[in-house]
């Protein structure tokens, strides 16, 4: 192992492989941060300039930008309330509240330190958990997967603890459009009344752009008619945001918080098709729940962006886990490096262990230093995506929907995708107004592909039987078990205040 560890390092820290992944960090956080530019497409562009490159160079060049682009997802979600990368989507919930406080630079800080910590958590977890991770990960079939996917989803009592019903509503309205276009299992179609471009579905980055960036234009132009509040942000002071790295005594006070979304993010990484998406909001569901003040959640708490950050670039190392070591990849953006790495000649899967070690260790080594790498570039890059908000709001709106516009077009390059903008933006708005919950409807539509395909295939494998189906299976039961606890939490919690309450009295 120290000899494998010695050849990767001499491999990574190559002058010329060095400048492949700083410049592959650079690229990976610009397109990262750019709204709707996921992970998985950046790496896709990048790989067009790895053909030239050496097999190992080339393979450090696109971990450093798939990395990079999970971290700088969250810059947008804090300055501007736009997920770069889905998974940044629940970043936007307490980054966006701090930064208009005025706290953007604390928001920033938090975040590319936590990032930095879940990336090189989770690659110390693939460099010597590789193989028994890779063989737990196997136990998993469609019933333990739904287990996961549905867990996710009963989180959404917590969302907000005010609005239960309401959340919930907004939760299965997701789950319903979640079901527009083709069938996963029998392939029919539905819900597209005829129209080709519902045929894959609804695109859950414009909708995305449109209900976290656009609605806040709305949110924000309507403010302007209004006499400002010692609380509204001034957008022409912002421009001056300078990143403040939180302090040792800072991480410290989120301990259990990074600890706990690093675990989280790394083993719903292994599982295949989970990812970093769901990594964040499952972790940011379990935070919540276990945080003694979980009524601050939604407003500014910054153990909210730890959760987020954290969980979702754990999950790139966990990804790689089931691709080196199996060959199946963990995720889209896994997907897209599994392309990248056959293109090179990598023979992923059990023969990679003992025919190409040097690759593995490669990856471990190079993830290590991309993380410690950007930081330092995500500063910077954070302060020229700062300074557009020291424009007036007036033209800084126009500016964040010209820019929501660009990531909604350049998902599939298609007009429809910015009109599915604009209808998701007003259905937001129509939200807001009704105190109906945006963030627990994106959270169906995320969730409710994976839980309906894993709920169907259990009950094939269990022909038809839910005996057969689930409760054979002890991983899945304890799952299901988690998740009817997680899901009747405020009641039980009620229940627990009015009867302790009676017994004080």
């Amino acid at each position: 192992m120290i000899s494998l560890l010695s050849q990767a390092c001499a491999v990574v820290f190559n002058p010329i492989t060095f400048l492949y992944i700083f410049g592959g960090t650079v690229v990976g956080v610009i397109f990262g941060a750019m709204p709707g530019v996921s992970a998985s497409m950046a790496v896709v562009l990048a790989m067009t300039f790895s053909y030239s490159m050496q097999p190992l160079p080339a393979i450090a060049f696109l971990v450093a930008v798939y990395c990079a682009a999970i971290t700088g997802g969250g810059i947008t979600a804090i300055l501007f309330s736009i997920p770069g990368t889905p998974s940044s989507a629940t970043t936007t919930f307490d980054g966006y509240p701090m930064a208009q406080r005025g706290e953007a630079g604390k928001a920033l800080g938090i975040s590319l330190i936590t990032s930095a910590i879940g990336g090189m958590f989770s690659a110390f977890c693939m460099a010597l958990l590789t193989q028994p991770l890779a063989s737990a990960a196997l136990a998993f079939g469609p019933a333990e997967l739904f287990g996961v996917s549905f867990l996710g989803l009963s989180i959404l009592t917590c969302l907000d603890n005010k609005n239960v019903l309401r959340t919930i509503s907004s939760g299965l309205i997701g789950l319903l459009i979640a079901c527009v276009g083709t069938d996963p299992v029998a392939g029919a179609q539905r819900f597209t009344w005829g129209m080709p471009v519902l045929v894959k579905g609804v695109a859950l980055i414009p909708v995305m752009v449109g209900l976290f960036a656009v609605v806040e234009v709305f949110k924000s132009l309507a403010k302007l008619n209004k006499p400002k509040k010692d609380s509204d942000m001034d957008f022409s002071k912002t421009g001056k945001v300078k990143t403040k790295l939180c302090s040792v005594k800072e991480l410290w006070a989120m301990k259990s918080t990074v600890i706990r979304s690093a675990v989280i993010g790394t083993v719903v990484g292994i599982l295949p098709g989970a990812g970093a998406t769901i990594a964040s909001f499952l972790s940011y569901a379990v935070d919540v729940r276990c945080s003694k003040h979980p009524e601050t959640y939604g407003k500014g708490e910054p153990c909210g962006i730890a959760a987020s950050e954290t969980a979702n670039n754990a999950a790139t190392g966990g990804a790689m886990v089931p691709l080196l070591a199996l060959g199946i990849p963990g995720g889209n953006a896994a997907a897209v490096m599994a392309t990248a790495l056959a293109i090179k000649g990598v023979n992923m899967g059990p023969l990679l262990l003992t025919s190409q070690p040097v690759y593995m260790y490669t990856v471990f080594v190079a993830q290590v230093v991309v993380n410690i790498i950007m930081v330092i570039v995500a500063v910077y890059i954070a302060k020229i995506f700062a300074k557009i908000l020291s424009v007036p709001y007036s033209m800084l709106g126009t500016i964040i929907v010209m820019l929501s516009v660009i990531g909604a077009y350049s998902y599939s390059k298609a007009v429809s995708d910015v009109m599915l903008m604009a209808i998701a933006a007003v259905v937001g708005y129509i939200f807001i107004k009704c105190h109906f919950n945006s963030a627990a409807m994106i959270l169906g539509l995320v969730l409710g592909g994976m839980v309906e395909k894993n709920l169907r295939n259990a009950f094939v494998v269990g022909h038809g039987s839910f005996a057969q189906a689930f409760l054979q299976k002890p991983i899945a039961v304890v799952l299901l078990i988690a998740c009817v606890i997680l899901l009747f939490w405020p009641m039980i919690s009620g229940a627990y205040t009015k009867l302790t309450g009676k017994k004080k009295a």
